[in-house]
């Protein structure tokens, strides 16, 4: 599927007027519908768009760069600047209420790590929000998909980006695409047999896991090993938040470069509970939103708010 990157700027434009510092690629995730595996996973009944790639160093920076001078609700993890293994991307300097960041010399494209479940979340309001400046408030972090004082492990009805629900990740991972009874794939590149564990940019099936590269790896580094719908690195790389809570912890999917080869299945999900700074350099994100940039840009320049349907 062909990959789209113009829906954050046609948020902004729409709420701002202003050029998004922040663009993202996004691929199509369609045949709504779809049943779900045997598992009860992947079955979506509408049709969504979901981060092509994992949100990057640089993407997250210039979310910190936007809300975080003053840093209310720990955006930045000082991990970040190093981090296990030395593969942290973001460095912060100077003080509270005049905090800047930069991303490490070579981390640009790495994804972003030591970002908590609740902090991907502000992230999406972000995005929501028209990715605006200023303090940490209800106006750019703490509302917008979610209401951070409310219910989180559902976004509302009218988000326009927002941290993709488990059966969203799995289906862009796992799902054949084709049709609404196309069937699952055992691995996120297209495949039933593990991918090979070897250094970018790899065969057709390969991804960075059980330290072959000893960190991270730049997103989509593995370009001949995506999902049937185009996402890259939803095997290996890094876990990956989603919105599903399970047993008083958030559920991350598809195994990280410290891991084996254990947690890349489909029917392999992790329960964070108990995790460490240590465990969060394995964890990332990528976001999802609505299904179509053009109808999307049409309707606010109209004054109409889009609403996302459920089946």
């Amino acid at each position: 599927m062909r990959s789209k990157s113009i829906l954050v700027v046609a948020i902004v434009l729409m709420t701002t007027g202003v050029s998004p510092a922040v663009t993202m690629d996004w691929v199509t995730v369609g045949d709504a519908g779809n049943n779900a595996d045997a598992t009860g996973y992947g079955g979506v009944g509408y049709e969504y768009q979901l981060g092509k790639y994992e949100v990057t160093n640089s993407q997250y920076c210039e979310f910190l760069t936007a809300v975080a001078a003053t840093d209310t609700y720990g955006l930045y993890n000082t991990n970040m600047a190093s981090g296990y293994e030395n593969t942290g991307g973001i460095i912060r300097s100077g003080s509270s209420g005049s905090y800047t960041y930069a991303v490490r010399t070579g981390r640009g494209s790495n994804p972003v790590k030591y970002v908590n479940w609740y902090n991907s979340l502000r992230f999406a309001n972000w995005l929501h929000n028209g990715q605006p400046t200023g303090q940490q408030n209800d106006l750019t972090t703490e509302d917008g998909a979610y209401d951070m004082d409310g219910d989180l492990t559902t976004h509302k009805s009218n988000a326009l980006a927002w941290l993709p629900t488990e059966d969203e990740w799995y289906k862009a991972a796992y799902y054949k695409a084709g049709g609404t009874n196309a069937g699952y794939w055992n691995y996120a590149t297209q495949s039933n047999l593990c991918p090979t564990r070897e250094t970018p940019p790899g065969g057709e099936n390969s991804a960075n896991y059980n330290w072959i590269v000893g960190g991270l790896t730049d997103v989509g580094a593995y370009i001949a090993s995506d999902s049937a719908y185009g996402t890259f690195d939803q095997n290996g790389n890094l876990w990956e938040w989603n919105e599903a809570w399970f047993d008083l912890a958030p559920v991350v999917r598809g195994s990280s470069w410290r891991c084996d080869a254990s947690g890349m299945p489909a029917s392999y999900r992790l329960n964070t509970y108990g995790y460490n700074s240590e465990d969060e350099s394995t964890v990332g994100f990528r976001v999802a939103s609505v299904p179509e940039p053009s109808t999307l840009l049409l309707l606010g320049l109209g004054g109409v708010m889009l609403r996302r349907k459920r089946s």
